[in-house]
């Protein structure tokens, strides 16, 4: 069994994940897409809401389709509550939180790991939250 990290550790991995997410909404690493390309790693997948598999190549379609329009804002209605980072053995890290875009709710979770000091992400999955859910 694997040592926890130190809490002053686990405190600053989180601010840093934090800052990171919601991955696909950050003008920073989603409006940029080398920024987005250097925070994947190549084999990067995806499973979105409506269960469907998506790879690192259609992610990337899919953001240079929503920044084609000038009008985007990718904070626009979001709301992210119920922020957990966790350590999931050696530098890989397990991102959870509740994300609101106006009538959608869905739970994410996004798998980094970090190498040389920066963060490189997974895997991700958005799940929806029925409405009658907690």
């Amino acid at each position: 069994m694997s040592e926890q990290p130190p809490s002053a550790e686990i405190e600053d991995a989180a601010q840093q994940l934090r800052s990171l997410e919601p991955i696909f909404h950050r003008a920073e690493t989603s409006g940029s897409l080398p920024g987005f390309d250097s925070m994947t790693a190549a084999d990067f997948w995806e499973v979105g809401a409506s269960g469907r598999m998506y790879s690192r190549d259609d992610v990337l379609e899919e953001l240079r389709q929503r920044y084609a329009d000038a009008a985007y804002d990718p904070l626009a209605g979001l709301e992210v509550s119920d922020f957990v980072a966790r350590p999931a053995g050696g530098d890989v890290w397990l991102v959870t939180y509740r994300l609101r875009q106006g009538e959608r709710d869905t739970r994410r979770l996004s798998v980094w790991r970090r190498a040389g000091g920066e963060w490189l992400l997974l895997y991700h999955q958005g799940t929806l939250v029925a409405e009658d859910a907690d």
